[in-house]
């Protein structure tokens, strides 16, 4: 039996706010002894990802302004050729997709462009799930000829990691492993808190498979266009700044109470009052998290950052409410 010499691909893909980006630190911090190259998709025009994801010596590439699945695509196709050209470099590739992505899209690029499919091999489609919040996603009414991102990223994955577990009881996790496997009956399924699995599950596995990928998408590598939900945007802000810590969760939870539901995904780097570490926020829908993180660095931008994905989001209102949180001096 020949031996696959292919740089092997991961693509961690799941809805916003399921834990991809603590999953990746996670993976980057273990004593694994691989050498990793990112890739990192966000929605949205200010980057926050790479500056969540912890200092490592692997190497991150960033790709902002649209969606891995359409708009970027061909940033993709050109960051996997230079990486390529330093394959000496790294073992193999983790590709982070935004949690608005069809990973179908992604999955395709390494069949369908020949320098890619000649030098790496798609090892698997791994998606993560936020086991409390996955089934109104899955349950969303989209308008017509709109995709379920949710849905696809359940369907083409080889590897479904439930994330969160400690967030619900045996009976809604029940319901969720229940509901995946209505979707998705062949993918291998892995339990999670805080993203901490055991990594032999999700790398190096070779599950991803064309012909059972071919028999839910026959249409799978044919170019074809699909259609996100327009309601649902980025709002980016950046502001200078020092954040009043009290000014600053009034707001959080007034606009928690009257937008949660709408807001799929907010988080933030911050420069707080009285503190020399940087304020870090992540929320999903109504479940918000704040805390000092690490000490701000010498020439270090302390520009406030905040990235909220959600539907009907008012730019305008939430730069001004945000903004009132500053201290004034």
């Amino acid at each position: 039996m020949t031996t696959d010499e292919r740089v092997p691909v991961t693509v961690l893909t799941g809805f916003l706010g399921s834990g991809k980006t603590t999953l990746l630190n996670y993976i980057l911090t273990e004593q694994h002894g691989q050498r990793i190259a990112v890739i990192e998709n966000e929605f949205g025009e200010i980057g926050i990802d790479d500056a969540l994801v912890l200092d490592a010596e692997e190497e991150i590439f960033e790709m902002n302004n649209g969606c891995i699945c359409c708009t970027v695509r061909g940033d993709l196709i050109r960051i996997l050729g230079n990486l390529m050209k330093r394959r000496d470099r790294f073992d193999r590739i983790i590709v982070e997709t935004t949690g608005l992505a069809d990973p179908a899209p992604v999955a395709q690029t390494f069949f369908v462009d020949d320098e890619v499919r000649a030098g790496m091999r798609l090892d698997a489609i791994v998606t993560m799930i936020d086991a409390k919040h996955i089934l109104q996603h899955l349950d969303e009414v989209k308008p017509e000829g709109v995709e379920n991102e949710a849905v696809e990223q359940v369907a083409f994955a080889d590897r479904l990691v439930i994330n969160k577990t400690d967030l619900v009881d045996a009976d809604e996790l029940a319901e969720v492993e229940q509901r995946l496997r209505g979707i998705n009956a062949m993918a291998s399924v892995v339990h999670s808190q805080y993203g901490k699995i055991d990594l032999s599950s999700v790398l190096d596995v070779g599950a991803f498979d064309l012909d059972r990928i071919l028999e839910v998408d026959p249409t799978f590598l044919v170019e074809t266009e699909h259609q996100h939900d327009d309601r649902v945007t980025s709002v980016g802000i950046e502001l200078p700044g020092v954040v009043d810590v009290d000014r600053l969760e009034r707001w959080l939870g007034n606009l928690l109470a009257t937008k949660g539901a709408d807001i799929f995904r907010m988080k933030g780097i911050l420069r707080v009052d009285d503190d020399d570490s940087r304020f870090v926020f992540q929320g999903v829908h109504m479940l918000f998290d704040g805390r000092p993180d690490r000490p701000w660095r010498d020439g270090e931008d302390r520009t406030n950052r905040l990235v909220f994905i959600g539907r009907e989001l008012d730019r305008g209102e939430l730069t001004d409410s945000f903004a009132a949180c500053l201290v004034r001096r």
